[in-house]
């Protein structure tokens, strides 16, 4: 049987060899793990123009992805008084999450504008609540910057079947292509989902038994895209 001080000084060399080996398997992974991310944020990106492009990012290989990001993809991060903010920092890396927790005169928001075989389009981000979470989405805006070609919703921890399907019912982004920001007065109103639609420019049919969740979706659309109206309008 062995000693006390034997098990002790076989524990500690274990212990040494299991994190040797657990440092080097990080550090030979890290590049992977990382090119994985950005390539899983740069889809979501690109969900919002599935109705935009000759080849949906579901069916484009993770370097045709990166491929059209370094062509035709332009990123800004701007502030909320419309300006381009100048750095290192890319859209894409920019988190909403921790932007949200900012005071809302401090917070940046990113810009994505893609080019295409239909000239320009600008795609927003927009980060907000649901029932049970966070809910965001990317909006992709036609030229004039006022009617949605494309949308694309996710969250963190809404019902499924029910508050989830923002995310797992693509019928339920595809109802907001076509609708307008803005009323028949020309005066910003963002997309509304609501229960029954009386307004079919501005509203769109919500999910049955999903209620606080749609209302949650709206909210983040009215404030989230009012963020981007003091850019828009300067460089519509």
């Amino acid at each position: 049987m062995h000693s006390t001080g034997y098990v002790i000084k076989f524990t500690i060399i274990m212990t040494i060899v299991a994190g040797l080996i657990l440092s080097g398997m990080f550090y030979a992974t890290e590049p992977i793990a990382k090119k994985n991310a950005a390539v899983f944020n740069k889809r979501a990106i690109l969900s919002a123009l599935t109705y935009s492009m000759d080849k949906p990012q579901a069916e484009m290989t993770d370097d045709e992805v990166i491929e059209l990001f370094n062509t035709k993809m332009e990123q800004k991060v701007l502030n909320l008084k419309g300006e381009v903010v100048e750095g290192d920092l890319l859209a894409e890396n920019l988190s909403l999450a921790a932007e949200a927790k900012k005071p809302e005169a401090e917070r940046l928001i990113p810009l994505f504008t893609y080019n295409g075989k239909d000239g320009k389009t600008n795609i927003l981000a927009v980060y907000g609540s649901g029932l049970w979470d966070k809910v965001w989405g990317y909006i992709a805006l036609k030229p004039d910057n006022k009617t949605i070609s494309g949308a694309s919703f996710d969250h963190k921890g809404e019902t499924p079947g029910l508050g989830a399907e923002i995310k797992d019912d693509p019928t339920f982004s595809y109802r907001f292509i076509g609708k307008s920001l803005y009323n028949k007065n020309n005066e910003f109103t963002s997309v509304s989902v609501v229960k029954k639609v009386n307004n079919p420019d501005n509203e769109v049919d919500g999910i049955g038994g999903a209620t606080l969740t749609g209302d949650g979706i709206t909210e983040m659309m009215v404030r989230g895209i009012n963020y981007y109206l003091p850019y828009l309008k300067k460089n519509n």
